[in-house]
Order: C-alpha cells, then sequence, then structure tokens
C-alpha cells in the first residue's frame, strides 16, 4: 500500500505574493516545494501534530435513558462522605 502526498509547486516570486494561499494549504496537510530559477531550493512540509488523536474527535456525552448521571454521581458522593 503507497501513500500519496500531495504537493504544490510555485516559484519564490508566487510564494512571496501569495503566501497565505500556500501556508493555508500547508496548514491543511500539503507539501509546497518551491522553485528558483527553475531549480527546486525548498520544500514547505505541515509539521507533525501535537495534539493525541483522541483529542481531535468531538467528545461523546455519557447518557443513560431516565437517569441523571449528575445526580447519580453527587449521591455517590455524598454517601461516600458519611
Amino acid at each position: 500500500m503507497s501513500m500519496v502526498t500531495i504537493m504544490r509547486e510555485t516559484t519564490f516570486t508566487d510564494l512571496r505574493n501569495n503566501a497565505k494561499a500556500f501556508f493555508d494549504a500547508v496548514e491543511a496537510g500539503e507539501t509546497v516545494r518551491v522553485y528558483r530559477k527553475g531549480k527546486p531550493v525548498a520544500d514547505i512540509v505541515p509539521l507533525p501534530s501535537t495534539e493525541p488523536s483522541w483529542k481531535k474527535r468531538p467528545p461523546t456525552r455519557l447518557t443513560i435513558k431516565g437517569l441523571s448521571l449528575t445526580k447519580e454521581i453527587l449521591a455517590d458522593r455524598d454517601s461516600a462522605d458519611s
């Protein structure tokens, strides 16, 4: 199985004139190769994510039909203190 990497190519002048668009692409996961006088001089690559994958998922609420979990937790705490 091979990985496909999306790579944009641009000249140094075009990068300078349209930097926001290219950096938006990098933030979206693309790599941008920069050419000067027809020769590649740099690859702008996204940084690896520092956020764990489990934090990227939206949280799901724990629910049990007909039961208030908040009230049950508070009641359990109260009974533990007694």
